[in-house]
């Protein structure tokens, strides 16, 4: 009874607005992971590349630039995983003091609500960012991986184990771009998620515009058409 009483200072138009932005955020992650027959998304493209570049590594000598290249992307996982720590921290921070939170959004918006519902509403936001760090943390260890199994490419192309090698390294970058993206593709969702605060009909256009642009930058930007001037050699293949 006590949940049901909470659950009703929400509006209909609110729990629509929160389907809306899960939903939007399942359906994209699935749809660019999932691209349509002759229609592949960047990361799809990109995942070839990852291929393409492994490949070159057996052919290259040294291979220095591979190993910073690999250092560097580690780097990136670390940096959004500290900083999604620090926004859950600064999240939680203000679970504790949501009564000036609801008077600062009585001033701007002119309404009022429970303490109850700005923290639900921070919630919301929060398992986002989880989420988001989560899968950070995750590609930060996956390119650990990748850069042990780059170092185990034997250094000559003609040994029957290089190209195997790497193609294996090369599968496990792709597993932590992966996790990467979604980890990005979560904390887009999570600044759109914050528009709550403003009342259901900004969150609902939050989650469409996230949407929107997500769907343009994997589908229709002017980065997949460079990728697509001269596509990657590799189409699945990870041995050859």
């Amino acid at each position: 009874m006590i949940w049901t009483a909470r659950l009703a200072q929400f509006s209909l138009f609110d729990l629509a607005a929160v389907t809306l932005l899960i939903a939007s955020w399942l359906w994209i992650g699935w749809r660019i992971e999932n691209p349509p027959a002759g229609r592949p998304s960047v990361s799809w493209l990109m995942a070839d590349f990852r291929r393409d570049w492994m490949k070159r590594m057996v052919e290259r000598d040294p291979r220095i630039f591979d190993s910073q290249l690999a250092g560097n992307l580690r780097q990136a996982t670390a940096f959004f995983a500290s900083a999604s720590m620090i926004a859950i921290g600064g999240g939680l921070a203000l679970i504790g003091n949501t009564e000036q939170l609801a008077g600062v959004a009585e001033d701007l918006i002119q309404d009022s609500a429970p303490a109850f519902v700005w923290e639900v509403k921070i919630l919301v936001v929060l398992l986002f960012l989880s989420n988001a760090f989560l899968k950070f943390v995750w590609s930060h260890r996956l390119f650990g991986y990748c850069a042990v199994l780059m170092a185990a490419v034997p250094n000559d192309r003609a040994d029957p184990l290089a190209y195997p090698r790497a193609a294996q390294a090369a599968e496990i970058s792709i597993t932590a771009a992966r996790s990467f993206n979604r980890g990005m593709r979560a904390t887009y969702f999570a600044l759109a998620a914050v528009a709550w605060l403003a009342g259901a009909l900004s969150l609902a256009g939050a989650a469409v515009i996230t949407f929107a642009v997500l769907y343009r930058r994997e589908f229709a930007s002017h980065s997949r058409t460079i990728l697509m001037r001269i596509p990657p050699e590799s189409d699945g293949d990870t041995v050859s």
